[in-house]
């Protein structure tokens, strides 16, 4: 019974630090640029649902050319900050030069502004439901302290411990 026990706790402890390493890896990856010039966002809003949940994460990727009922990520004009995941329903050319119509899934109208090729981020490339909402955890203080902080701080204090074993179990050996 106390075997079971501990193998019990052995794997929950196994899964909820490969859960932290994963969640750790995906801030990274959101914060830092990825080679093929890849960007992983969250979505905050649901105007794409149902195809895209509001708190899933995304994954654009840069493209030479985009055609209609393709779902980008583009600057916002009215806050650069925040970018905008929209499907692609109308292009047309402004001096050579594709200018996008979007419309969120979910809105009964296109967008108001045109999107130009300049301010397009990439194609999304995959979806990931739902879990945004953890990165977005993490790059606050507080979801930084819990997510990465503390767990690697136990992982530290485990491994002096373990340390502190060895050399009193060598010198215990050696006396």
């Amino acid at each position: 019974m106390k075997a079971k026990r501990i193998k019990f706790i052995s794997v929950g402890y196994y899964i909820i630090v490969s859960i932290l390493i994963l969640l750790a890896v995906l801030f990274i990856f959101s914060m830092l640029p990825i080679p093929g010039n890849y960007k992983i966002m969250t979505v905050l809003s649901g105007s794409m649902e149902p195809t895209i949940h509001p708190g899933s994460i995304v994954v654009s990727k840069p493209l030479n050319s985009y055609k209609i009922g393709d779902i980008i990520t583009f600057e916002d004009e009215e806050d650069i900050r925040i970018p905008t995941t929209h499907r692609i329903v109308e292009i047309e050319l402004a001096q050579g030069i594709p200018v996008y119509t979007t419309q969120g899934d979910a809105n009964d109208t296109p967008d108001r502004n045109s999107v130009s090729q300049n301010m397009v981020i990439g194609k999304v490339i995959l979806n990931v439901p739902f879990l945004g909402y953890a990165v977005n955890f993490i790059k606050k203080p507080l979801g930084f302290i819990l997510i990465i902080i503390i767990p690697a701080g136990i992982i530290i204090i485990d491994e002096i411990k373990k340390i502190y074993k060895e050399i009193k179990k060598r010198k215990d050996n050696n006396e």
